[in-house]
């Protein structure tokens, strides 16, 4: 256990970002946004986003549950983070454990009861993400391949939840639920990879501890293969040229992240692809003004 201190108010706030990645949280509402813009539309009535109170609450329904994850993952992973990511802990050192599950539940509580108020569909989708965070964070992270899946599938809701409220121009907003599914699964088995030596310690059974590395670079190239064919697949039963010519311009960096991970080896070299794949992810998300 990380020994407590007392904090000054400053400190404290600056890692209860940290906590809740307010940097990851904005780049969900960047992508919620972009999707109601481009995506959703119409484009000619943009101005009109300003007063669709419904939006921003469901946007705000998502973030909160968003961030009562990342607490509950954390929470769950205070021992592990100590050997995997020493000076990033928080819980124990910034906030104590049972006001960090605290703030967990109350915005849990927060989203779901926006959800319920917009939809009976978001609140449904609401409930299963708020219970697959759960045991997410509790069981499934530490199993082979469950983990990754799920928290990928998570990672899409932002978008699968949008398709479901508006219901309008739902295919281009499933695209990019799927696109967004596909990357984040590429990156969460790069992050087991990069993490190999803290999991292996507390019993951890991902794909890296199972199979090793090399096998799991293998896996890695099939579903990056099996990634790119899909997306180009369905980009052409949309009859959508400009899609296609963005999932191209799509592939340099992805030919990098293959060569790259081909050489990787260490740590440092796995860190720089998760970031890697976390760039591709975020110019999918700018090119949505482009479709």
């Amino acid at each position: 256990m990380v020994a407590r201190q007392s904090i000054p108010f400053s400190a404290f706030m600056s890692g209860f970002l940290r906590l809740i990645r307010v940097q990851n949280l904005l780049i969900v509402v960047l992508t919620q946004l972009l999707a109601r813009l481009f995506l959703v539309g119409p484009r000619e009535e943009s101005l009109h986003l300003i007063t669709d109170t419904g939006f921003w609450l469901l946007s705000f329904s998502t973030v909160c549950i968003a961030a009562a994850g990342y607490i509950i993952n954390d929470y769950f992973d205070v021992k592990i983070d100590l050997i995997n990511k020493p000076q990033r802990v928080i819980i124990g050192r910034y906030l104590k454990r049972r006001v960090a599950i605290g703030i967990h539940q109350g915005l849990n509580v927060i989203g779901c009861l926006i959800g319920l108020y917009l939809s009976k569909w978001v609140f449904l989708i609401d409930v299963v993400a708020v219970s697959l965070l759960w045991f997410y964070s509790a069981n499934f992270k530490r199993q082979p391949l469950i983990g990754n899946i799920v928290i990928s599938l998570l990672s899409s809701l932002s978008l699968l939840v949008l398709a479901i409220y508006y219901r309008q121009n739902a295919n281009m907003v499933l695209m990019y639920a799927l696109f967004s599914f596909g990357i984040s699964l590429i990156r969460e088995i790069i992050k087991d990879m990069q993490d190999i030596r803290g999991d292996a310690r507390f019993g951890c059974r991902t794909i890296p501890i199972i199979w090793g590395l090399r096998r799991t670079k293998y896996l890695l190239y099939v579903l990056v293969g099996v990634f790119v064919v899909t997306l180009f697949l369905i980009a052409g039963s949309l009859h959508n040229s400009r899609l296609i010519l963005i999932f191209l311009l799509l592939l340099i960096p992805i030919a990098w992240l293959v060569y790259r991970l081909a050489l990787a080896d260490t740590r440092r070299e796995f860190g720089y692809l998760s970031g890697l794949c976390k760039l591709i992810m975020l110019v999918g998300i700018l090119s949505m003004m482009w479709t």
